[in-house]
């Protein structure tokens, strides 16, 4: 299976980042986990939300902000990972100048359903 990144469209999640389902068994058939790419524009956070089944990971592959899991808070940039384990409240915020662009592995796949908005 292969999808084309300019042949999906975007749309925004429960969260309020912008997404596009690179690869999702509801979309592209079977497969035990999701692959998307979020975009945090400049200046604006994520809402504090959770996945109760889903493990995430994150990989940032543009920009710069600051990452809240749990009761901690750090920096993040292009080049870093972080995984966030279910059940785990979580969001991002973009302090730089350039879209924040982040690749999201969701195992099992994501589902709105799974999505908690704590905020």
């Amino acid at each position: 299976m292969k999808t084309r990144y300019q042949d999906i469209a975007p749309y925004q999640t429960l969260d309020g980042s912008e997404i596009r389902e690179l690869m999702h068994p509801r979309l592209n058939g079977e497969g035990a986990l999701s692959l998307a790419e979020a975009l945090v524009q400049p200046g604006a956070c994520t809402r504090l939300h959770r996945h109760m089944q889903t493990e995430e990971h994150y990989h940032f592959t543009q920009g710069e902000g600051m990452m809240y899991l749990g009761d901690q808070a750090f920096p993040v940039n292009a080049g870093d990972t972080v995984r966030i384990p279910p059940g785990a409240a979580h969001k991002v915020r973009n302090t730089g100048d350039v879209p924040l662009r982040i690749l999201c592995a969701c195992a099992p796949p994501y589902r709105h359903e799974d999505t908690q908005v704590l905020d």
